[in-house]
């Protein structure tokens, strides 16, 4: 079952969730999600820290939870015209996990994501 966002969500987090629960196979190397992040992501995250121009980076990093994520449910989301907040549970190999991210925007792109969750429990759990 994909991701459902509110209604009020941007097209862009639509299609970020969409690419999250695609799986590695359809992921490849990024090239769907890249043209929906600004060219220096701010990003900050419980494993990786705070890293001001990440988006290559973190290209490479979201693969690993992709092809670990089987599932994503949407708890709450929140949006506003230049940011949205978003609670949900992944399923992972080891279990169901809870994140929160919260996302700026312009131009219709993210340009910062801080992305809250356990990392001791990601990695239990299968993530990588």
């Amino acid at each position: 079952m994909p991701a459902t966002l509110s209604s009020d969500s941007p097209q862009v987090l639509k299609d970020y969730y969409r690419i999250l629960e695609s799986g590695i196979d359809a992921y490849q190397d990024g090239a769907a999600l890249r043209p929906l992040l600004g060219d220096h992501l701010d990003f900050t995250g419980s494993l990786a820290g705070h890293l001001p121009d990440a988006t290559e980076g973190f290209l490479v990093g979201v693969a690993g939870f992709i092809g670990t994520v089987q599932q994503i449910e949407i708890i709450h989301d929140v949006h506003s015209p230049h940011g949205s907040a978003v609670l949900y549970t992944a399923t992972m190999p080891g279990g169901p996990m809870t994140f929160a991210e919260f996302f700026t925007f312009d131009g219709g792109r993210i340009t910062s994501l801080n992305l809250h969750y356990s990392g001791p429990e990601y990695i239990e759990k299968g993530g990588r």
